[in-house]
Protein backbone atom coordinates (compact mmCIF):
# COMPACT_ATOMS: atom_id res chain seq x y z
CA UNK A 1 0.00 0.00 0.00
CA UNK A 2 1.28 3.45 -0.82
CA UNK A 3 2.05 5.86 2.11
CA UNK A 4 -0.30 8.36 1.02
CA UNK A 5 -3.08 6.06 1.05
CA UNK A 6 -2.19 4.27 4.15
CA UNK A 7 -2.51 8.34 5.49
CA UNK A 8 -5.75 8.72 4.47
CA UNK A 9 -6.70 5.34 5.70
CA UNK A 10 -5.41 6.28 9.25
CA UNK A 11 -7.15 9.75 9.23
CA UNK A 12 -10.42 8.18 8.23
CA UNK A 13 -10.10 5.37 11.01
CA UNK A 14 -9.59 8.34 13.59
CA UNK A 15 -12.13 10.57 12.39
CA UNK A 16 -14.65 8.29 11.88
CA UNK A 17 -15.09 7.69 16.42
CA UNK A 18 -18.37 6.38 17.70
CA UNK A 19 -21.06 9.35 18.51
CA UNK A 20 -22.66 6.90 21.54
CA UNK A 21 -21.23 8.67 23.95
CA UNK A 22 -20.01 12.20 22.34
CA UNK A 23 -23.46 12.82 21.85
CA UNK A 24 -24.52 13.34 25.64
CA UNK A 25 -21.70 15.88 25.72
CA UNK A 26 -21.69 19.38 24.00
CA UNK A 27 -19.07 22.51 23.22
CA UNK A 28 -19.91 25.33 25.76
CA UNK A 29 -21.96 23.23 27.73
CA UNK A 30 -20.79 25.76 30.78
CA UNK A 31 -21.68 28.57 28.45
CA UNK A 32 -24.06 30.18 30.83
CA UNK A 33 -23.32 28.37 34.45
CA UNK A 34 -19.86 29.37 34.13
CA UNK A 35 -18.46 31.03 31.36
CA UNK A 36 -15.26 31.53 32.34
CA UNK A 37 -14.38 27.62 33.40
CA UNK A 38 -11.84 27.21 30.24
CA UNK A 39 -9.57 30.27 30.83
CA UNK A 40 -9.68 29.42 34.48
CA UNK A 41 -8.42 26.22 33.88
CA UNK A 42 -5.70 27.28 31.46
CA UNK A 43 -4.64 29.84 33.87
CA UNK A 44 -4.61 27.73 36.57
CA UNK A 45 -2.69 24.70 34.90
CA UNK A 46 -0.54 26.87 32.75
CA UNK A 47 1.35 28.30 35.79
CA UNK A 48 1.54 24.92 37.16
CA UNK A 49 3.14 23.48 34.22
CA UNK A 50 5.66 26.42 34.09
CA UNK A 51 6.53 25.88 37.73
CA UNK A 52 6.92 22.14 37.39
CA UNK A 53 7.18 20.54 34.02
CA UNK A 54 6.68 16.85 34.51
CA UNK A 55 3.05 17.96 35.42
CA UNK A 56 1.95 17.55 31.96
CA UNK A 57 2.98 13.39 31.54
CA UNK A 58 1.18 12.99 35.78
CA UNK A 59 -2.06 14.62 34.30
CA UNK A 60 -2.20 12.85 31.04
CA UNK A 61 -1.75 9.58 33.02
CA UNK A 62 -4.05 10.56 35.39
CA UNK A 63 -7.10 11.46 33.01
CA UNK A 64 -6.19 8.04 31.06
CA UNK A 65 -6.04 6.07 33.94
CA UNK A 66 -9.44 7.68 34.57
CA UNK A 67 -10.89 6.54 31.02
CA UNK A 68 -9.99 3.29 31.03
CA UNK A 69 -11.72 1.89 34.71
CA UNK A 70 -15.89 2.60 34.55
CA UNK A 71 -14.85 5.35 31.54
CA UNK A 72 -14.10 9.07 31.92
CA UNK A 73 -16.50 9.67 35.40
CA UNK A 74 -13.14 11.15 37.73
CA UNK A 75 -13.77 7.58 39.52
CA UNK A 76 -10.00 7.90 39.92
CA UNK A 77 -10.28 10.85 42.14
CA UNK A 78 -12.18 9.37 44.47
CA UNK A 79 -10.26 8.54 47.68
CA UNK A 80 -10.37 5.63 49.62
CA UNK A 81 -12.40 4.91 52.77
CA UNK A 82 -12.74 2.68 55.87
CA UNK A 83 -14.65 0.58 54.13
CA UNK A 84 -13.29 0.62 50.50
CA UNK A 85 -10.03 0.62 48.71
CA UNK A 86 -10.99 3.46 45.78
CA UNK A 87 -8.92 2.72 42.53
CA UNK A 88 -6.26 5.12 43.73
CA UNK A 89 -5.33 2.03 46.49
CA UNK A 90 -4.75 -0.14 43.24
CA UNK A 91 -0.97 -0.98 42.37
CA UNK A 92 -0.98 0.92 38.88
CA UNK A 93 -2.61 4.09 40.35
CA UNK A 94 -0.37 4.10 43.70
CA UNK A 95 2.00 6.70 41.36
CA UNK A 96 -0.10 8.88 40.36
CA UNK A 97 0.24 12.47 40.81
CA UNK A 98 -1.30 15.46 39.68
CA UNK A 99 -4.32 15.52 41.88
CA UNK A 100 -3.29 18.60 43.97
CA UNK A 101 -4.47 20.78 40.37
CA UNK A 102 -7.08 19.45 40.04
CA UNK A 103 -7.92 20.10 43.85
CA UNK A 104 -6.94 24.09 43.28
CA UNK A 105 -8.90 24.27 40.32
CA UNK A 106 -11.88 22.70 41.43
CA UNK A 107 -11.63 25.26 44.92
CA UNK A 108 -11.73 28.44 42.36
CA UNK A 109 -14.11 27.27 40.35
CA UNK A 110 -16.53 26.12 43.15
CA UNK A 111 -15.64 30.18 44.36
CA UNK A 112 -17.09 31.56 41.25
CA UNK A 113 -19.69 28.76 40.06
CA UNK A 114 -20.40 26.93 42.91
CA UNK A 115 -21.98 23.47 42.26
CA UNK A 116 -21.82 23.76 38.09
CA UNK A 117 -18.12 22.23 36.75
CA UNK A 118 -17.58 18.54 37.51
CA UNK A 119 -14.71 17.17 38.11
CA UNK A 120 -14.54 15.00 35.46
CA UNK A 121 -14.56 17.51 32.95
CA UNK A 122 -11.78 19.62 35.09
CA UNK A 123 -9.65 16.32 34.40
CA UNK A 124 -10.06 16.41 30.62
CA UNK A 125 -9.63 19.66 30.64
CA UNK A 126 -6.55 20.15 32.38
CA UNK A 127 -5.04 17.46 30.71
CA UNK A 128 -5.31 18.89 27.23
CA UNK A 129 -3.74 22.70 28.55
CA UNK A 130 -1.14 20.67 30.51
CA UNK A 131 -0.13 18.90 26.96
CA UNK A 132 -0.79 21.90 25.09
CA UNK A 133 1.34 24.39 27.42
CA UNK A 134 4.73 24.33 25.44
CA UNK A 135 2.59 24.87 21.98
CA UNK A 136 0.68 27.96 23.40
CA UNK A 137 -2.29 26.89 21.86
CA UNK A 138 -5.41 24.28 22.65
CA UNK A 139 -4.60 21.63 20.84
CA UNK A 140 -7.98 20.28 20.51
CA UNK A 141 -11.52 21.37 21.64
CA UNK A 142 -13.14 19.30 24.48
CA UNK A 143 -17.05 19.26 24.79
CA UNK A 144 -18.30 19.15 28.49
CA UNK A 145 -20.88 18.58 30.47
CA UNK A 146 -19.85 15.11 31.88
CA UNK A 147 -20.89 14.25 35.09
CA UNK A 148 -18.90 12.57 38.38
CA UNK A 149 -19.18 8.67 38.72
CA UNK A 150 -20.11 7.86 42.84
CA UNK A 151 -18.05 4.55 42.96
CA UNK A 152 -14.41 3.90 42.50
CA UNK A 153 -13.20 0.15 43.48
CA UNK A 154 -9.71 -0.92 43.56
CA UNK A 155 -10.26 -4.27 42.19
CA UNK A 156 -11.68 -2.90 39.35
CA UNK A 157 -8.51 -0.46 37.97
CA UNK A 158 -6.36 -3.77 38.76
CA UNK A 159 -8.29 -5.66 36.87
CA UNK A 160 -8.97 -3.60 33.55
CA UNK A 161 -6.05 -0.89 33.18
CA UNK A 162 -3.68 -1.70 30.32
CA UNK A 163 -0.12 -3.24 31.89
CA UNK A 164 3.34 -1.80 30.89
CA UNK A 165 3.99 -5.98 30.62
CA UNK A 166 1.18 -6.43 27.83
CA UNK A 167 1.98 -7.76 24.64
CA UNK A 168 0.45 -6.45 21.37
CA UNK A 169 -3.27 -8.76 21.11
CA UNK A 170 -3.58 -8.16 24.59
CA UNK A 171 -3.28 -4.33 24.86
CA UNK A 172 -5.20 -4.14 21.39
CA UNK A 173 -7.96 -6.19 22.54
CA UNK A 174 -8.08 -3.68 26.21
CA UNK A 175 -8.48 -0.28 23.77
CA UNK A 176 -11.32 -2.37 21.69
CA UNK A 177 -13.22 -2.75 24.84
CA UNK A 178 -13.31 0.60 25.37
CA UNK A 179 -14.34 1.55 21.73
CA UNK A 180 -10.89 2.09 20.99
CA UNK A 181 -8.74 1.24 17.96
CA UNK A 182 -5.32 0.08 16.41
CA UNK A 183 -4.59 3.77 15.37
CA UNK A 184 -5.73 4.80 18.92
CA UNK A 185 -3.68 2.27 20.98
CA UNK A 186 -0.25 3.41 18.55
CA UNK A 187 -1.04 7.29 18.88
CA UNK A 188 -2.11 7.14 22.77
CA UNK A 189 0.93 5.14 23.25
CA UNK A 190 2.91 8.53 22.38
CA UNK A 191 2.38 9.84 25.46
CA UNK A 192 5.09 8.38 26.29
CA UNK A 193 6.98 10.66 24.40
CA UNK A 194 7.19 12.65 27.83
CA UNK A 195 7.45 11.42 31.52
CA UNK A 196 9.16 9.27 33.52
CA UNK A 197 9.10 5.47 35.35
CA UNK A 198 10.74 3.46 37.76
CA UNK A 199 13.48 0.67 36.51
CA UNK A 200 11.65 -1.92 38.16
CA UNK A 201 9.07 -2.06 35.59
CA UNK A 202 12.10 -2.51 32.93
CA UNK A 203 14.23 -4.77 35.08
CA UNK A 204 13.04 -8.44 33.73
CA UNK A 205 13.98 -6.85 30.52
CA UNK A 206 17.83 -6.06 31.08
CA UNK A 207 18.61 -8.54 33.50
CA UNK A 208 15.82 -11.68 32.96
CA UNK A 209 13.91 -11.49 30.41
CA UNK A 210 13.47 -15.58 29.71
CA UNK A 211 14.57 -16.65 33.67
CA UNK A 212 17.94 -17.01 32.37
CA UNK A 213 19.78 -14.17 33.22
CA UNK A 214 19.34 -12.98 29.98
CA UNK A 215 17.65 -9.57 28.17
CA UNK A 216 15.09 -9.16 26.17
CA UNK A 217 16.66 -9.48 22.64
CA UNK A 218 13.93 -7.21 20.43
CA UNK A 219 16.06 -4.35 22.77
CA UNK A 220 18.55 -2.40 21.15
CA UNK A 221 21.54 -3.32 22.30
CA UNK A 222 23.20 -0.23 23.12
CA UNK A 223 20.23 1.37 24.40
CA UNK A 224 20.43 -1.74 26.82
CA UNK A 225 23.77 -0.74 27.99
CA UNK A 226 22.41 2.53 29.12
CA UNK A 227 19.93 1.51 30.78
CA UNK A 228 21.41 -0.86 32.25
CA UNK A 229 24.06 2.01 33.53
CA UNK A 230 21.24 3.68 35.21
CA UNK A 231 19.21 0.84 36.43
CA UNK A 232 22.10 -1.33 38.08
CA UNK A 233 21.62 -4.70 39.41
CA UNK A 234 19.70 -5.45 41.91
CA UNK A 235 17.72 -2.61 41.14
CA UNK A 236 16.59 -0.05 43.60
CA UNK A 237 12.84 0.71 43.68
CA UNK A 238 12.91 4.43 43.78
CA UNK A 239 15.65 4.52 40.48
CA UNK A 240 13.67 6.42 37.95
CA UNK A 241 14.12 6.61 34.30
CA UNK A 242 12.62 8.60 30.72
CA UNK A 243 10.18 6.60 29.00
CA UNK A 244 11.74 8.72 25.59
CA UNK A 245 15.69 8.47 26.24
CA UNK A 246 16.70 12.41 26.18
CA UNK A 247 13.31 13.89 25.13
CA UNK A 248 11.04 12.93 28.26
CA UNK A 249 9.85 17.25 28.87
CA UNK A 250 9.23 17.52 25.06
CA UNK A 251 6.11 16.52 23.85
CA UNK A 252 6.49 15.52 20.41
CA UNK A 253 7.35 12.58 17.76
CA UNK A 254 10.39 11.25 19.03
CA UNK A 255 9.12 8.50 20.90
CA UNK A 256 8.22 7.16 17.54
CA UNK A 257 11.75 7.36 16.22
CA UNK A 258 12.82 5.33 19.47
CA UNK A 259 10.62 2.63 18.57
CA UNK A 260 12.00 2.28 15.09
CA UNK A 261 15.10 2.19 16.35
CA UNK A 262 13.59 -0.78 19.31
CA UNK A 263 14.10 1.91 21.79
CA UNK A 264 10.98 1.03 23.22
CA UNK A 265 11.25 1.20 27.04
CA UNK A 266 8.70 -1.21 28.32
CA UNK A 267 7.32 -4.11 26.74
CA UNK A 268 3.95 -2.63 26.11
CA UNK A 269 6.23 0.36 24.41
CA UNK A 270 8.41 -2.30 21.73
CA UNK A 271 5.11 -4.90 21.55
CA UNK A 272 3.89 -1.65 19.09
CA UNK A 273 6.45 -3.19 16.80
CA UNK A 274 4.98 -6.71 16.52
CA UNK A 275 2.49 -6.12 14.65
CA UNK A 276 2.82 -5.09 10.80
CA UNK A 277 0.08 -2.56 11.15
CA UNK A 278 1.18 -1.18 13.89
CA UNK A 279 4.26 -0.86 13.02
CA UNK A 280 3.18 1.00 9.77
CA UNK A 281 1.31 3.62 11.97
CA UNK A 282 4.32 3.98 14.15
CA UNK A 283 6.30 4.74 10.86
CA UNK A 284 3.79 7.45 9.75
CA UNK A 285 3.86 8.78 13.77
CA UNK A 286 7.69 9.74 12.90
CA UNK A 287 6.27 12.79 10.88
CA UNK A 288 5.46 15.37 14.12
CA UNK A 289 2.11 17.05 12.29
CA UNK A 290 0.82 13.83 11.84
CA UNK A 291 1.48 12.83 15.28
CA UNK A 292 -0.24 15.81 17.24
CA UNK A 293 -3.00 15.72 14.39
CA UNK A 294 -3.50 12.14 15.68
CA UNK A 295 -3.02 12.30 19.58
CA UNK A 296 -5.65 15.35 19.61
CA UNK A 297 -8.49 13.31 18.10
CA UNK A 298 -7.39 10.38 19.60
CA UNK A 299 -7.93 12.13 23.22
CA UNK A 300 -11.17 13.53 22.23
CA UNK A 301 -12.15 9.52 21.19
CA UNK A 302 -10.85 8.73 24.47
CA UNK A 303 -12.42 11.40 26.55
CA UNK A 304 -16.12 10.04 25.71
CA UNK A 305 -15.21 6.45 27.11
CA UNK A 306 -18.85 5.34 29.18
CA UNK A 307 -19.75 9.55 30.21
CA UNK A 308 -22.24 10.00 32.50
CA UNK A 309 -24.34 13.03 31.48
CA UNK A 310 -27.56 14.87 33.37
CA UNK A 311 -29.64 12.16 35.37
CA UNK A 312 -26.56 9.71 35.57
CA UNK A 313 -24.07 10.93 37.65
CA UNK A 314 -23.55 14.43 40.00
CA UNK A 315 -20.99 17.48 40.22
CA UNK A 316 -19.17 16.95 43.36
CA UNK A 317 -18.03 19.36 45.47
CA UNK A 318 -14.73 18.31 46.58
CA UNK A 319 -13.40 15.76 43.85
CA UNK A 320 -11.61 13.55 46.49
CA UNK A 321 -15.29 12.53 48.29
CA UNK A 322 -18.74 11.22 46.84
CA UNK A 323 -21.65 14.46 47.82
CA UNK A 324 -23.29 13.25 50.89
Amino acid sequence: MKQSNLVFLLFVTVVAFGICNADKLKMNYYHKSCPSVESIVRDITWSRVAADPSLPAKLLRLHYHDCFVRGCDASVLLDSTQKKQAEKAALPNRSLGGYEVIDDIKKKLEEMCPHKVSCVDILALVTRDAVSYQLGRSMWKIPTGRKDGRVSKASEALATLPSPFANFTTLLQQFQDNDLDIVDLVTLSGAHTIGITHCTLVARRLYNFTGKGDADPSLNPNYATTLRTMCPNPINPNTVVELDPKSSLSFDSHYYEALNQNKGLLRSDAALMTNSHSAQIVRKLQNPHVFLAFFARSMKKMGVIGVLADGEGEIRNNCRVVNA
